[in-house]
């Protein structure tokens, strides 16, 4: 006879629960190793770049500097606080600051709204449409630049005498000038907000749109109540880039505007930026006007997306 209860059998131990298996975390490092390239890639066109943007914007660097005449020296942080204390740069940046909203707030007006119609017409204006959206989006920005700007010409665009203008100039005034370059903007930016809105409202069940029509709901009811709210990640995604964009705008202000406007009065921040560079021959300058840009969208950016986060939206 063996000893008291080595008949019993043993309690089964616990199933493990919580956590992947095993097996599962030892592919850990796979996704990164197959990312490993693009990283590389990205480090080498984005990090050194900006590395060196702010080496430079922390030395004493122009023509003098570079041509080998003086010796580069250690500035610190004596071009930033030059620059915070030229009332040129806050002038600027309240320009390009109110400039991007405007355009970004017109672009994504403009995107929804074409999306919205592309979903209630037949199929011969939808493709007219596409096509016309994606022209406007392939035209690179300097070629869209030159063509608004003759047909905004005083002399001899077409755009002032269907309007009955007579010899204005669009590009003289301020408010003006700033005003052509919005509609360019808007006009070549407002293709991707409508082909990735249009998409996305093509993967929402017709049932939700056909549920909300029944109930009476007009087009901007169900746009607010129903497709906004559906949308929501996809249109976080393309108003952080066109803030991004619109904030960084330079080639269309510089072409139309001749460089900034008469007496630089149509300067934003990526053109002042040129300006105090290669203009003037002060890099480190207009390196740190460049990290004052970078940082200010990533503030926004982070500020956005950590405001979504609270709010429970999944990023």
């Amino acid at each position: 006879m063996g000893p008291p209860g080595a008949d019993k059998p043993r309690p089964a131990r616990p199933a493990r629960s919580g956590g992947p298996p095993r097996g599962a975390r030892s592919g850990g490092w796979t996704p990164w190793l197959y990312l490993a390239p693009a990283l590389v890639v990205l480090a080498g066109l984005l990090v050194y770049p900006v590395y060196q943007l702010g080496l430079i914007s922390f030395l004493d660097y122009t023509q003098a500097q570079v041509s080998g005449g003086e010796p580069t020296s250690f500035r610190g942080f004596g071009n930033y606080t030059e620059l915070l204390s030229d009332p040129q740069f806050w002038n600027v940046l309240l320009a390009t600051v109110v400039f991007a909203a405007a355009c970004v707030l017109g672009t994504m007006t403009a995107g929804c709204a074409l999306a919205v119609l592309l979903t209630r017409v037949r199929a011969l204006p939808r493709l007219l449409l596409m096509l016309a959206a994606l022209g406007a989006w392939a035209t690179p920005a300097i070629t869209g630049s030159t063509v608004w700007v003759f047909l905004f010409d005083p002399d001899f665009g077409p755009v002032n005498r269907v309007l009955g203008l007579g010899d204005f100039a669009w590009t003289y005034g301020r408010f003006s000038a700033f005003a052509l370059v919005f509609f360019e903007v808007v006009w070549c930016s407002f293709p991707l907000v409508m082909v990735t809105t249009y998409a996305g409202i093509r993967a929402v069940p017709t049932e939700v749109v056909e549920a909300a029509t029944l109930d009476g709901a007009s087009v901007w009811r169900t746009w607010r109540s129903v497709l906004a709210p559906l949308l929501r990640p996809i249109l976080i995604v393309v108003t952080i880039q066109s803030v991004i964009w619109d904030f960084k705008v330079f080639t269309q202000i510089y072409v139309m505007t001749g460089g900034g406007g008469i007496a630089k009065q149509n300067l934003v921040l990526n053109v002042y930026a040129y300006q105090k560079a290669f203009a003037s021959s002060q890099y480190s300058l207009g390196s740190a006007i460049g990290v004052v840009m970078l940082l200010i969208l990533l503030s926004v950016t982070l500020l956005y997306l950590k405001l979504l986060r609270r709010n429970g939206e999944e990023i």
